[in-house]
């Protein structure tokens, strides 16, 4: 009777033990993540706590099974571990694989692009579209690094230090962090190089900068850059004004305006570079890397001035001296008049 009752036992431990170590198995190893759906990213916050994960995953249909998935993770503690981040979970993970990802913070970088800047509000709105970051939360920051740092970025030129690229950078990354990490891609941009480019046109990197968004405000034709980069470079040498009239634009804080008047030479701002000689405090845009290599690779002429061609065709007439300028001036001011009269016409017929 007790050697039944021992192999009954026996038995019975045997099938639980079984029953347990099976379930288990499926609890760890089983696909419970995005079971036959594609991979997702998800994207937990700085202030996320376990309760939070686990509220994410349910709502976004990223668990098949939420009660193992919980059950795991307190076992391995990842519900003390929580990092935030944006990961990307794969197709019929299963919860072990799952839960070790989370917990050891392997988050995908995102990508942050900028571009087509004219304003700190424009970069802070673009450089945190992906991120964690507000874009309140970075402008304030880079006020403040405007004010600290020791670089020599001020609120005027901090721009120049953003270089327009694409760049990989964690999700949750800090606005402080960005903006250091910025910093050293303009380091790495501004190479021997480049660095000995400038010193040869006795300018600064931040000077090369604020002439090369002068210089891709000026034209649409990207093959013009370094002839007009050029230009200004001998009205610089010349102590002449710029007398650029997208810098007038900028002064007058209309980006609307499509042609300046002589009223708008009357801005009284630094940036008005008709009343003050030297290049402005700071850039007009964010000039990209072409225009800035424009300029360190200027085409060298004796060329002063420039006009729009009397075509429309988006190029310019350059010129050495003041009469021929005032000509070439003359022609296009005689073509936009006879398409202003034709225009006219055929809105009157």
């Amino acid at each position: 009777m007790k050697g039944l009752r021992r192999l009954f036992l026996f038995l019975l431990f045997s099938v639980l033990l079984i029953t347990f170590v099976f379930y288990f198995y499926q609890i760890c190893y089983t696909p419970n993540i995005l079971v036959n759906k594609e991979p997702r990213e998800i994207l937990i916050p700085d202030t996320a706590n376990f309760r939070t994960v686990q509220r994410i995953l349910h709502e976004g249909g990223y668990v098949q099974d939420l009660v193992s998935f919980s059950f795991l993770a307190r076992l391995i503690k990842y519900d003390r571990q929580v990092k935030p981040g944006r990961y990307v979970l794969q197709t019929n993970m299963s919860n072990l694989q799952a839960i070790r990802y989370l917990r050891l913070g392997h988050q995908e970088p995102v990508m942050i692009t900028f571009n087509n800047v004219r304003l700190i509000s424009d970069l802070a709105r673009k450089i945190t579209r992906n991120l964690a970051l507000t874009p309140e939360a970075f402008e304030a920051a880079l006020v403040q690094f405007t004010m600290s740092n020791t670089y020599g970025f001020t609120k005027d030129n901090v721009l120049t230090m953003f270089i327009p690229n694409s760049y990989e950078v964690y999700y949750n990354i800090s606005a402080d962090d960005l903006i250091e990490r910025m910093y050293r891609e303009y380091r790495i941009f501004w190479n021997e190089e480049r660095t000995r480019k400038a010193e040869a046109l006795e300018l600064t990197p931040v000077q090369v900068s604020i002439l090369a968004s002068i210089v891709q405000a000026e034209t649409v034709k990207r093959e013009e850059a370094p002839v007009i980069a050029g230009l200004y470079l001998n009205r610089l040498k010349k102590d002449m004004p710029l007398q650029a009239d997208p810098t007038l634009v900028f002064a007058s804080g209309d980006f609307s305006i499509k042609r300046v008047l002589n009223q708008h030479k009357e801005i009284d701002s630094p940036y008005n570079t008709y009343k003050y000689k030297g290049l402005p405090p700071g850039p007009i845009n964010m000039p990209e890397i072409y225009f800035i290599d424009a300029v360190l690779n200027y085409k060298p002429s004796n060329y002063l001035y420039m006009c729009a061609r009397e075509d429309f065709s988006g190029y310019h007439n350059f010129a050495t001296t003041l009469t021929e300028h005032n000509r070439n001036a003359a022609r296009y001011q005689q073509a936009l008049t006879r398409e202003q009269r034709k225009a006219r016409f055929l809105n009157r017929n």
